[in-house]
């Protein structure tokens, strides 16, 4: 029986795990230089920020380039949304 739904597959990056079809690239080192510059509510009425940081990434190619990095987070969510802003080398 289809129900439309499928299974995700992951895979674990630096203890972040994310759904396979939206990695392009890999984190290699520790995000640091993080900071919130964005605070909001989502729909669940959770207080989430939008943080961003810096590190290292190995893009699909086999290139590792310096970059910075959006996400999202929310008390007891963690991380979601890593998305790669910049490269900064």
């Amino acid at each position: 029986m289809h129900t439309g739904f499928e299974k995700l597959r992951v895979r674990l990056i630096s203890s972040i795990v994310l759904p396979v079809a939206k990695v392009r690239f890999e984190i290699l080192s520790e995000i640091r230089e993080v900071e919130a510059f964005a605070v909001g509510k989502s729909i669940r009425d959770v207080a989430s920020l939008k943080l961003k940081g810096l590190a290292y990434v190995r893009l699909r190619s086999g290139r590792i380039r310096l970059a910075e990095l959006h996400w999202y987070e929310a008390h007891g969510i963690g991380k979601k949304d890593i998305k790669r802003k910049r490269y900064l080398d």
